[in-house]
C-alpha cells in the first residue's frame, strides 16, 4: 500500500516582510510545487496551508499562505516539512513517484531472472537511472523504453529487457 501524502519540500526561512516563506523543493522541479492550492503539514493531511501565491526564485519556491501575513506569522512555519496529496497529482503515463519505485523487484522479461530490488533512483537529466541491488552487487539500469518493459507499482515488480553486458559478472 502506498502513502497518500508525500514529502515535497521544507520551509527553510521567511522571505521579505509580508509573510512569504522560502521553500527548498524535494521534487523534480520547483515549478511542480507551485501548482498546488494546498500543501499539508503532516503525513495524514490533518493540517494544511492554503497557497495564495507561489513562484520560483533561484531554484527555490517563494510562497505566501493564507493567514500568514507577517514575518512573525511566517517564522512559525520555519523548518516545517511540506506534503502533497496523491489525489492532487495527475502523473503522465509511465511516470512514477521515486518513493514508489524504491523496493520494487527487477525481473528479466524473457528469462524471469530476478536481478534485485531498486534501492535508489538517480536523475541524470537525459533519463533516470535505477540502482538495483542484489546482495553485495549493485547495477545501474537506465530507465529508458528500450530497457523497461513494464512497471507494476501495486505488485512491486518491474520487468526489463537488459542491455547487453549490463548484468554480466565482472571477475
Amino acid at each position: 500500500m502506498t502513502d497518500n501524502f508525500l514529502e515535497v519540500g521544507k520551509i527553510v526561512t521567511v522571505h521579505a516582510l509580508r509573510g512569504e516563506v522560502k521553500i527548498a523543493p524535494w521534487c523534480d522541479s520547483p515549478d511542480f510545487l507551485c501548482e498546488f492550492d494546498y500543501l499539508y503539514l503532516d503525513k495524514k493531511g490533518s493540517s494544511y496551508l492554503e497557497t495564495e501565491h507561489a513562484r520560483v526564485f533561484k531554484n527555490m519556491v517563494i510562497a505566501k499562505f493564507r493567514g500568514y501575513d507577517t514575518v512573525e506569522d511566517a517564522e512559525k512555519l520555519r523548518n516545517k516539512v511540506l506534503y502533497i496529496s496523491r489525489d492532487d497529482v495527475e502523473l503522465d503515463e509511465d511516470t512514477y513517484f521515486i518513493k514508489d519505485l524504491i523496493g520494487i523487484k527487477v525481473i528479466d522479461n524473457d528469462t524471469g531472472t530476478v536481478y534485485g530490488e531498486i534501492k535508489d533512483v538517480f536523475q541524470t537529466g537525459a533519463n533516470d537511472v535505477y540502482a538495483v541491488r542484489n546482495g553485495e552487487k549493485e547495477y545501474l539500469v537506465p530507465a529508458i523504453a528500450d530497457v523497461v518493459v513494464s512497471t507494476d507499482i501495486e505488485n512491486k515488480t518491474m520487468y526489463i529487457t537488459p542491455l547487453k553486458g549490463l548484468f554480466d559478472d565482472e571477475n
